[in-house]
């Protein structure tokens, strides 16, 4: 293992050089999944060069929202998105399904839409929808049509060649639509059916987003046993009236807590997880619970921070800028993996320049923590082939305003992972009740240019030269009742010096007990220019950011870890790589050479 070069920074208090900034400018997502809200500013296409993403999923060019129907399938894995093949912002009416398909969930070979608005069932767009894999292996899709009354009906959609292994080709019977709007719900509040799952009754399930009677949100239970005619269930599979309208619901078998096997949609759980994107908050919360086979409902576990019928109290998926999440079984390795949008938070006028708008996060691998209560997620292991150029240190003790630059690897391409230790957890500062509702809040008043008694300490990523741009993604520990807990924040404060780019505090609690881990605590980082995705205490709390410095138009962004806190804290372990660039949107002939002399076949 190489030694790492350490450059420290002047002798000062690293708050000094941390000052906080705020931004007003935020993009939010209407009832049709956009509107923009953002100031027009000056724009260089040579910065958007830099800022396009290196090994995060995009298409060549043009719009993406919601990931739809990712699957496995004959040693294949499918990516369709949302897609809007004729602009950069979200359309109108001419909303499509993107395909891409790869071998390792990394390089990506570009495939022409899958599903365009082309019939009266989807006139005005194929919306969010999900694949289903049948008992004899070939695969349906179910999803929403805007039809030419703008109603928003459920279709199916079947390869016209299940054999072919890209999948290139598919067919939107003339029936459509297979589930018309029911006359309780608007004709605008019904979409994003869910994967199918199969019931010890024979029948078939899947769960649609709905508003019922204009009220709460809801995901209905629909059953069929043969993809086109569909029955109602009388109850809702789960009922949030406090939430308002839901989308993209996602429901999936458990393995045991600890286990990281996943389970096909259709597999008997203790548990099940039920995921629901909330759009009044532009977030994915999820809850572990019962799933009832019988009368086709879902009822959550007691959870201390579960508030009845409002999923907003549920856990987050990503505390960060992350929403319209898919997950599907990936029946070549067992495992669950997790799919989700990260979209733009500068301008359209900045996507206008660049020519595309919005990214997918990694590919996750997610499975029920130990606890029984929260779900772990973790990049999948095949990210780790883009691994190159390593650097690795320890540091014994890291005193206050410490701060040691990463030298060696690319900063705006790289994987950061570091194990911290708090040698005396008694130093730490007290939390305060009304903290404990708003960690994100609680991240913007104490961001990290304010010391605490333990903490802030972490990374600072796309950093400047001058410090005059970082992000900083950090751990505070606070003293609750006799116990500790881990506020994990990521710092968006100084991460850009442009006008009109949305830059909110990040943050929650990570739930585990750092007494009982020795005071340790680990930070993943994945960075790739304009995309900072981190995984706190392994995998417990994800937090994904986007970020837009000026000077990365330059290439020149720097790697530091850092303690800004008044107590010690020691760096156990650091390792940093290189990443390299993953080949995405190429032709399929040159996705299967690279693939190949990158050694993925050891996957």
């Amino acid at each position: 293992m190489a030694g790492l070069p350490l450059a420290a920074c002047a002798a000062v208090a690293l708050h000094l050089c941390l000052l906080f900034s705020s931004s007003s400018s935020l993009r939010w997502l209407s009832d049709n999944k956009v509107a923009v809200e953002a100031p027009v500013v000056a724009v260089t296409t040579a910065g958007y060069v830099r800022t396009r993403s290196a090994y995060h999923f995009q298409p060549a060019k043009n719009w993406q929202n919601d990931p739809n129907g990712p699957m496995y399938h004959n040693g294949m894995y499918h990516f369709f998105y949302q897609y809007n093949p004729d602009g950069v912002t979200w359309g109108n009416g001419n909303l499509s399904w993107g395909h891409s398909v790869s071998v390792d969930l990394v390089n990506w070979a570009a495939l022409d839409t899958a599903l365009q608005p082309t019939q009266p069932f989807d006139a005005n767009g194929c919306w969010s929808g999900s694949a289903t894999i049948l008992p004899d292996g070939s695969p349906v899709m179910l999803y929403t049509g805007i039809d030419a009354n703008n109603d928003q009906v459920q279709n199916v959609a079947f390869p016209k060649n299940a054999s072919d292994p890209l999948l290139r080709e598919w067919v939107k019977p003339d029936f459509n639509p297979v589930i018309p709007v029911p006359a309780d719900i608007k004709h605008d509040d019904f979409r994003d059916p869910s994967t199918a799952w199969l019931g010890h009754d024979g029948l078939w399930r899947i769960a649609v987003a709905a508003r019922v009677d204009d009220v709460g949100g809801a995901a209905l239970v629909y059953r069929s046993k043969d993809f086109v005619r569909w029955e109602r269930n009388a109850d809702p599979l789960y009922l949030a009236n406090a939430a308002g309208m839901v989308e993209c619901p996602d429901l999936f078998p458990l393995a045991e807590p600890g286990s990281e096997v996943g389970l096909p949609a259709s597999s008997d759980g203790a548990r099940h997880l039920l995921k629901l994107s909330v759009m009044d908050t532009v977030q994915d919360y999820y809850v572990i619970g019962r799933y009832d086979d019988t009368a086709d409902t879902f009822v959550p576990e007691e959870d201390a921070e579960t508030e009845g019928d409002d999923c907003r109290s549920w856990r987050r998926l990503d505390y960060g800028h992350v929403y319209a999440s898919k997950s599907f079984f990936d029946a070549a390795k067992n495992r669950r993996v997790l799919w989700g949008w990260a979209n733009e938070s500068d301008s359209v006028a900045d996507d206008l320049v660049r020519g595309w708008s919005g990214i997918q996060t990694v590919p996750r691998k997610v499975w029920l923590d130990n606890d029984g209560k929260q779900l772990r997620q973790w990049p999948i292991e095949e990210i780790e082939t883009l691994r190159s150029k390593r650097v690795n240190l320890l540091i014994q003790e890291m005193n206050a305003g410490g701060v040691n630059e990463i030298i060696g690897v690319v900063g705006e391409q790289a994987d950061v992972e570091v194990v911290f230790e708090v040698p005396a957890l008694e130093h730490a500062d007290v939390l305060e009740p009304n903290w404990l509702l708003k960690p994100e809040g609680l991240c913007g008043e104490k961001g990290a240019s304010v010391p605490g008694g333990i903490g802030p300490f972490g990374l600072l990523v796309m950093a400047s030269g001058d410090m005059e741009e970082h992000t900083a993604v950090f751990f505070r520990v606070f003293r609750h009742n006799d116990k500790y807990k881990v506020l994990m924040c990521t710092d968006l404060s100084k991460s850009s010096t442009r006008d009109g780019v949305y830059k909110p505090p990040y943050g929650a609690f990570v739930d585990m007990d750092i007494e009982a881990h020795g005071g340790s605590i680990s930070l993943r980082t994945l960075v790739d220019h304009s995309v900072v995705e981190s995984y706190g205490g392994g995998g417990r709390t994800v937090i994904t950011a986007r970020v837009y410095p000026t000077h990365a138009e330059n290439g020149n962004s720097h790697l530091y870890v850092f303690n800004n806190g008044t107590g010690t804290v020691k760096v156990t372990s650091l390792d940093a790589w290189e990443l390299a660039k993953a080949e995405v949107n190429v032709v399929v002939d040159e996705l299967l050479a690279v693939v190949s002399a990158r050694g993925a076949e050891a996957y």
